[in-house]
């Protein structure tokens, strides 16, 4: 069926908002989306009925303990683990993983090997290199392929060996929108040995995750990057998780998924959470899907993926329609996600990205924390890219507009 573009974008307030009577173009989805009317919904009921610390027995603390453990489990759904003990939730996906990389590196011993990738977000580099300076650790640089834009196994099994302990690995990168073929290098790397931190924030929007079929040991991803709130998850495996160092409060329980949550939850941001994974249900009802809430989940985004492509087919052909643009990425739709960056001949991306945002056209540039990816391709190390993201409620009107715009700026 057509996908429903009128009634999801009727679910987004934010999208109906205007500057001065100027429509707003939302193409900066890579550095956060808008969220849908469930989510705030849920944000609004927890703060007017149960606002409420837990763990006593009043009404509204019980409330609370039922929703963080609805939520877990919905999440749980979502990332294709039947175990809700397997999903932490936390701050954000850099605090998350800073957290991890400490208990992590009690496992670890003076001369081992770590492999981090030139693809990642920095979120993902320096907690590593850190951990890998306080530890006397090695590490070795895993670079991408220039013709494919993705990390390639011959490239990883070079650096494969029996020091090898961690690869700190990309599904898709927040500046070219490669993706990479998860889990065929989190199987190699585990077959040396090395266990698997996956880093998802930018794919999570655009397809979904099967952890278990992946088969990683870790994968971390932040809500607000697919239609939630400010928040950071990370799914582990229970075997490692029961097993790692947790720094926590001495008198904090030891059972998952609470052993690693470092201080009080922001409950009402956990109950927007469930929003928005009540708002995937709603779109796969649109849609016409039945069946469980995993289900669901899986029609939901096979409906925003299509759409999506469609979307990104245009403003990929008219960017390279365009005199002196040189897209960083991907000619294709293969193997990348709605993630659109590139530099210019005669203008800088500050430049570009102050004319567009003048016309209302929402864009980001700079490095965008992707600093090893920045200094793989050449770039000018504060200008960076312009970089454009689309999400499944932009419009092909959209498009084509913001198209017009990025021309005659660059005129």
């Amino acid at each position: 069926m057509q996908f429903p573009i009128e009634l999801v974008r009727a679910n987004f307030p934010s999208l109906s908002a205007t500057d001065n009577g100027r429509r707003r173009i939302y193409f900066d989805n890579a550095a956060g989306t808008q969220v849908p009317q469930q989510t705030i919904d849920r944000i609004t009921d927890f703060f007017q009925r149960y606002n409420s610390n837990t763990g006593v027995f009043n009404t509204t603390s019980v409330e609370v303990d039922a929703m963080f453990a609805e939520t877990t489990e919905a999440l749980a759904d979502f990332l294709g683990t039947p175990d809700a003990g397997e999903i932490i939730i936390g701050a954000n996906m850099t605090t998350l993983t800073y957290q991890l990389s400490r208990s992590l590196a009690h496992r670890f011993a003076p001369g081992d090997e770590i492999i981090i990738s030139r693809m990642e977000h920095e979120g993902n580099v320096t907690p590593w290199l850190q951990m890998a300076e306080d530890n006397d650790l090695t590490v070795r640089w895993l670079d991408f392929d220039r013709d494919s834009w993705c990390v390639e196994p011959e490239a990883l099994t070079a650096l494969l060996n029996e020091r090898t302990k961690l690869l700190a690995l990309n599904y898709a990168s927040n500046m070219t929108g490669g993706v990479n073929d998860v889990k065929t290098l989190a199987g190699l790397a585990q077959a040396a040995g090395a266990l698997v931190y996956v880093d998802a924030v930018q794919f999570a929007s655009h397809r979904l995750i099967d952890v278990k079929e992946l088969g990683v040991d870790f994968l971390a991803c932040s809500p607000y990057k697919y239609f939630g709130p400010h928040l950071g998850v990370v799914y582990g495996r229970r075997d490692l998780l029961e097993s790692l160092h947790a720094y926590k409060l001495r008198c904090a329980s030891e059972d998952l998924p609470y052993r690693f949550s470092v201080g009080t939850p922001a409950f009402e941001l956990i109950a927007g959470l469930m929003g928005t994974l009540e708002y995937f249900q709603w779109l796969a009802d649109l849609v016409g899907a039945k069946g469980s809430r995993r289900e669901l989940f899986l029609a939901a985004y096979g409906a925003m993926g299509e759409y999506e492509d469609h979307l990104s087919s245009l403003l990929l052909a008219g960017l390279q329609s365009i005199p002196g643009l040189q897209l960083q990425g991907s000619k294709t739709l293969a193997r990348r996600v709605a993630t659109f960056s590139f530099v210019h001949d005669t203008h800088l991306p500050s430049q570009i990205a102050k004319a567009l945002s003048s016309e209302g056209l929402f864009c980001h540039w700079g490095d965008n924390y992707a600093v090893e990816v920045g200094k793989t391709l050449g770039l000018d190390p504060v200008e960076g890219v312009l970089r454009l993201g689309l999400a499944h409620y932009n419009t092909e009107e959209e498009v084509h507009e913001a198209l017009a715009i990025i021309r005659r700026v660059l005129s």
